[in-house]
Formats: C-alpha cells, structure tokens, sequence
C-alpha cells in the first residue's frame, strides 16, 4: 500500500464529522503544497506497539541532533486525536512563537510550542492556520 493509500485509509476510518474535517485539511495542505513529500506513520513502533496516533505529514527537513546524527522528517503533520484534531507544525525554534503570533486569532484551539488541537475546522480560523503552516514550512532547518 503506498502513502496516498494509507492516508486514504485513516482519513477514511475516523468517524464523522472528524472524517470530513480531517479530508477537508488533508485537500488544503496538499493546494497550500502542492510539491511536497507525503509522509504517513501509522503510529507504532519498532516492535509493532502504538506509541502514538497516526499522522499525515507533508513536506521535508532534516533534523540534526546533538551528537551529530540527522533524521529525515515532515515538516507540517496533521493526526485526528480523541477530542479533535492536531496540526503539528514542526521547525519553529520559538516555541512561544505560535500562541503569541497566532493564539488570539486562531479560534477555539489550544497552541504549544509546535502544535495546535482544535475539536472541529468550523471552531477555528482557517486563514489563520494556513498563515501559521506558511510560517513553520518558511523556517530553516
């Protein structure tokens, strides 16, 4: 099964009206991106057991940690969690940078350091979001 399979797959079996929600974001990211790579994990480790949810991720970087090694990487992830969605937006070396800059205006979201939950697309500021994605894909590895 390739990425857009998969992808298809867990957009597919969320529940409604998440399943919606989450097609209608997938469809924005790829127009807001239209060349990146698709990543699609489906959550599990090494030895098979979930570690976390599945994520769609769009985009490339290169992650270089402190002892030298690097890992390839999406740079924007969505994943539908128990209460909503999450759009992870990796990258951004301000980890106040989203909340401050984007926070006040998003809507009914909670912002971290890289990422945003809301429960449903109608609760948040779709131009916004796309705003803060720009911003994250922008930074510099």
């Amino acid at each position: 099964m390739n990425t857009e399979e998969q992808i298809a797959d867990y957009i597919g079996s969320q529940p409604e009206p998440k399943r919606c929600d989450m097609e209608a974001l997938h469809q924005r990211m790829l127009q807001l991106l239209p060349a990146c790579q698709l990543w699609f994990l489906d959550g599990k480790n090494s030895e098979n057991k979930t570690v976390s949810n599945p994520n769609i991720g769009y985009g490339f970087q290169t992650i270089k940690y402190a002892d030298g090694k690097t890992r390839a990487f999406y740079q924007i992830g969505i994943s539908a969690n128990t209460t909503g969605i999450s759009v992870y937006i990796l990258g951004i070396k301000d980890k106040t940078y989203l909340a401050q800059t984007y926070g006040k205006n998003l809507g009914k979201a909670s912002v971290s350091g890289y990422c945003i939950k809301f429960k449903t697309l109608k609760d948040i500021n779709i131009d916004i979001l796309e705003a803060a994605i720009r911003y994250g894909v922008e930074q510099e590895q």
